[in-house]
């Protein structure tokens, strides 16, 4: 029997949104990451915002110390009905 995997949203748009906004590459954003205990590599980041990989709490902690933000801007638009 196969199964399917269930797609669920994603908040990689709503994280390059963020980070482009701030004039950062992703590279620059990591090495930020990284001064702050995430060991998170570019391109760990890139499958983020790609939404091939889910991002973990912690990096969602830092990034929103880094930005500045709320943690609504994360989620932003992804309460609609799909």
């Amino acid at each position: 029997m196969e199964q399917k995997i269930r797609r669920d949203r994603k908040i990689g748009d709503n994280l390059r949104k963020l980070r482009s906004d701030r004039g950062l590459s992703q590279e620059k954003l990591c090495a930020q990451l990284q001064r702050r205990g995430c060991d998170i590599g570019r391109t760990t980041y890139a499958k983020y915002e790609s939404g091939e990989l889910n991002i973990r709490a912690s990096v969602l902690i830092e990034l929103k110390k880094i930005y500045q933000c709320s943690y609504d801007d994360f989620f932003e638009g992804l309460d609609v009905s799909e």
